[in-house]
């Protein structure tokens, strides 16, 4: 039953990551040839692979760049790939980045950017506003890492010190015809917040900036401060004419893949029920949430009977307090497993589509019934490692942590909670 159970979540999970695979949903979304020349540009942990998709279908000439997470790349023939880091940005980013600029500089009204962004965008087009170093960036980068700012917030700061993002990209390309390929890993689906949006208007500001940080307690460094402060030279807002021929297509969501998880329930006559793609908050909290409904079902039946898989999708925040190794998704299942404690028929997987969760190269990990007290044959507290913000080191050390490798895409957290049917007694 272990084993068994083990790999249906991971089969939910592998159909999740499968319905956003760029050789499958790039081919169908491509626009017309132009009359001019057709320059691609873009970036995200799914950027390269788009790229390779790209050029295998498109029939025409091109050339281009685009920039993905150190691990992601594919061999292409005509796209440049540049590796860089993730998710704090570094010098490779910042150069990719200028480039992806100069590419897109000097274009004609006959000439088409096709920009392929996926998550993971924001901190690889690390090209600083003229008043900022890389070290600003990467200084403001790890305080909202830690601080348990949402993806939109975090992203609405970027923009404001970014030379690309928040519309930038397209502005830079006027007046060529710019289409935007995006596989989406935000809640929401908001095509200004994937990636901070490098080729869609921006309906925030400088103000709204100043205030996330000031939210969050961030006040350094001082250059970055007075940059939000001067507020020159505001993004692109919508209604601006230089992105009145840009066309976005929202090619892959966290949504479509819960519903290709949802089949594999149903194959194995799993009752599948989608609590949403959109889930936010502290890991911890929603775990909480989690566990209250799972214990609704395995009492009263509700909202419907075992055997039944409750999925969702989202991104969770973690607001470091420890000195653990962190991880949304891991943060989730222990937090769960203690919520739960123990509760028997009760499995469940939480792991990132990208193949990584937080700074690690794990996507998450399952719990299962025995997890806890597995936990404590080996010397370990499970509420002591959630304390620590350890969810890594916990699932690390009983040996339950997803390990996939680059999947070379990201419609963000995908977590599934299993409910079993109790086993038959006889009387």
């Amino acid at each position: 039953m272990v084993a068994e159970t083990r790999s249906l979540l991971t089969a939910m999970f592998d159909a999740a990551v499968a319905a956003a695979d760029p050789a499958k949903v790039v081919p169908r979304n491509l626009p017309d040839p132009p009359r001019g020349r057709t320059v691609v540009v873009g970036a995200g942990k799914a950027s390269a692979a788009m790229a390779r998709a790209f050029e295998q279908s498109w029939k025409g000439d091109l050339s281009g760049l685009v920039v993905t997470r150190y691990g992601y790349a594919v061999p292409c023939e005509r796209i440049e790939i540049v590796e860089a880091a993730h998710p704090v940005p570094d010098a490779a980013g910042e150069k990719a980045a200028r480039r992806i600029l100069e590419r897109v500089s000097g274009l004609g009204a006959d000439d088409l950017v096709v920009a392929l962004i996926s998550g993971g965008g924001s901190a690889l087009l690390a090209a600083p506003a003229a008043d900022l170093t890389l070290a600003d960036k990467q200084a403001v980068n790890r305080a909202l890492l830690a601080s348990g700012a949402s993806i939109e917030e975090m992203n609405c700061v970027r923009k404001h010190l970014s030379a690309i993002k928040g519309g930038r990209l397209a502005t830079a390309a006027y007046p060529a015809r710019v289409i935007t390929l995006l596989i989406s890993d935000v809640p929401g689906d908001d095509p200004a917040i994937i990636a901070s949006g490098p080729t869609v208007a921006d309906p925030t500001s400088y103000a709204d900036a100043r205030g996330i940080l000031r939210r969050y307690g961030i006040s350094e460094p001082r250059s970055v401060m007075a940059h939000l402060d001067a507020a020159r030279d505001e993004t692109p807002k919508p209604g601006d004419p230089r992105l009145a021929r840009n066309e976005i297509r929202l090619i892959a969501t966290p949504q479509a893949s819960l519903l290709a998880a949802a089949q594999v329930a149903l194959a194995h006559k799993i009752i599948p029920v989608i609590l949403g793609d959109a889930i936010e908050g502290e890991a911890r909290e929603v775990a909480r949430v989690m566990a209250g409904i799972t214990r609704q079902v395995v009492r009263y039946h509700q909202p419907v009977p075992a055997p039944c898989v409750l999925l969702s999708g989202g991104e969770t925040t973690v607001t470091v307090r420890g000195n653990g190794r962190g991880g949304r998704n891991v943060e989730f299942l222990l937090a769960l497993a203690v919520a739960l404690g123990g509760l028997p028929n009760v499995w469940a997987i939480a792991a990132d589509t990208d193949g990584v969760d937080g700074a690690e190269e794990v996507a998450g990990a399952i719990i299962s019934p025995t997890t806890l007290r597995r936990a404590v044959e080996s010397g370990i507290r499970a509420s002591d490692r959630l304390a620590d913000n350890d969810g890594h080191g916990f699932f690390e050390a009983i040996g339950d942590q997803v390990i996939t490798g680059p999947t070379l895409t990201n419609v963000n957290d995908f977590r599934a909670i299993f409910v079993s049917e109790p086993p038959s007694t006889v009387g």
